[in-house]
């Protein structure tokens, strides 16, 4: 199944980090896909299946399926194919499963005729420069986040997952028209929660961002149009 003409043109993704069907469905019921994408995560996908992706689909709704794949090169090709081939907007692999791997997972989309959107996660935010160095890697987390998405373009990748922070720096060295799909972003009426780096969604896009994944902000929501509308607003003023 190839993806058609995208049904929005909104850089809103909202993470539906459900640990069931119905809970993510009954979010997804209260969201427009005119004005906004779905993430389906790790916890969903593996308690729900493709079950989740054909509903959201059965909704209106294009789906990032963000299970970042890393993997031997034919593993996460095949991962990719069947991602795609459900009819999913965007799927993720890691960059630091290397050029082959990469190259082998935009190989296989374009053999089969696939438009689905191919990225990278580069440095998880999580991950800060100790937890490089347990690795092996002494350069800065910001220098190993630009080295892999360079290299994830080398290799046939649309765009990175990324902090707001580093999108900036991303835009200057692999282009505008790379995608920069950010997490960690909150707008102005909300509370930061357990995120220590975020940024409004306002800032994210004058940094670089292309799209914006938002999660609690719009998902705890009383109401979360009116909380999608909110962060509409301010990234009208953009």
């Amino acid at each position: 199944m190839t993806p058609q003409s995208p049904l929005t043109q909104s850089p809103l993704i909202i993470a539906l980090d459900y640990p069931s069907l119905d809970a993510a469905l009954c979010m997804a019921d209260q969201l427009d896909p005119a004005r906004c994408r779905v993430k389906v995560g790790k916890e969903l996908f593996t308690r729900s299946g493709p079950a989740v992706l054909e509903a959201l689909h059965g909704r209106g709704f294009e789906v990032f399926l963000d299970l970042k794949f890393h993997d031997i090169p034919n593993t996460v090709a095949g991962a990719v194919q069947a991602a795609a081939e459900q009819g999913v907007w965007m799927v993720n692999v890691h960059a630091g499963g290397g050029r082959k791997m990469m190259q082998a997972a935009a190989d296989r989309l374009h053999a089969n005729g696939l438009q689905t959107h191919l990225i990278a996660v580069t440095v998880l935010t999580s991950m800060g420069a100790e937890d490089l160095n347990e690795l092996g890697i002494t350069t800065s987390p910001a220098q190993h986040v630009e080295r892999l998405a360079r290299l994830a373009q080398d290799s046939g990748m649309e765009g990175v997952v990324c902090s707001a922070q580093e999108a900036k720096a991303l835009s200057a060295c692999c282009g505008k028209g790379f995608l920069k799909v950010t997490p960690g972003i909150r707008p102005s009426f909300a509370a930061a929660n357990d995120q220590a780096r975020i940024m409004s969604p306002r800032a994210a896009m004058e940094a670089g961002s292309t799209h914006l994944v938002i999660g609690r902000p719009v998902t705890e929501a009383p109401d979360p149009m009116e909380a999608l509308t909110a962060i509409e607003a301010e990234l009208a003023e953009h």
